[in-house]
């Protein structure tokens, strides 16, 4: 099992190496060393973690035209090819298919310990200062601007109001980021998570701060 890892590695890394929207390789590692580690504390299948994580992004909704199922397709092809078995096979395709946030309205449809472990894996990389970075990474992608007073965050009641929103970046952090430390499944990932999420409260103070001077009323709590 550790040389078909090693080959399935080699083939995500030669596809992501390059992207620039805050989902290339390195946050795919990432996530595979943060759901190795919660996977130490919390138990499950270090194979099936490694691996879900390791394709987690293989086709993600935001690049696929919104299609939520092809990740576990593609996932499935590759797995196969490598010949790990079909039990594997299909609680890793469950996982891709199921880990993307789908708005803050939305309960987690996540049922295994290794599915949680993979999706606490992949938020805790949305939150903090890395989480920042890749937002405003993914907004400039999407040609968002960084911040609009006008508009206000919205509380997303269905995946299709989610993933049609069209605001700024900054309201990112409240309709996703800063709720990722409440939805998270495990000890050790609610734990990490709420640590890197007092950095985004901080970070929103400074940046109402120098956007509104002494105007700034508090800006930074709105819900």
């Amino acid at each position: 099992m550790k040389q078909i890892i090693q080959s399935i590695e080699a083939e995500i890394k030669s596809l992501f190496e390059n992207e620039g929207t805050g989902h290339d390789w390195y946050h795919i590692d990432r996530v595979r060393n943060m759901a190795l580690h919660i996977q130490e504390k919390e138990g499950g299948d270090r194979e099936i973690v490694e691996l879900a994580a390791l394709l987690h992004d293989i086709s993600d909704h935001k690049f696929n035209g919104g299609d939520f199922s092809k990740g576990g397709i593609i996932a499935k092809e590759i797995l196969e090819k490598f010949h790990v078995s079909s039990t594997k096979i299909l609680e890793i395709v469950e996982i891709v298919n199921n880990v993307s946030y789908k708005g803050s309205g939305v309960e987690d449809s996540m049922h295994s310990l290794e599915g949680r472990i993979v999706q606490d894996a992949d938020r805790m990389d949305a939150v903090g200062a890395i989480g920042i970075a890749r937002a405003f990474a993914y907004g400039g992608y999407a040609q968002r601007p960084i911040f609009d007073p006008e508009v206000l965050p919205q509380n997303h009641q269905s995946t299709q109001e989610y993933v049609e929103n069209r605001s700024h970046s900054i309201n990112h952090f409240y309709e996703k980021l800063l709720l990722l430390k409440d939805r998270m499944h495990t000890n050790t990932g609610r734990k990490l998570a709420e640590e890197r999420s007092m950095f985004l409260e901080s970070y929103l103070r400074q940046f109402y701060y120098e956007w509104f001077g002494e105007n700034d009323t508090g800006f930074w709590k709105i819900k």
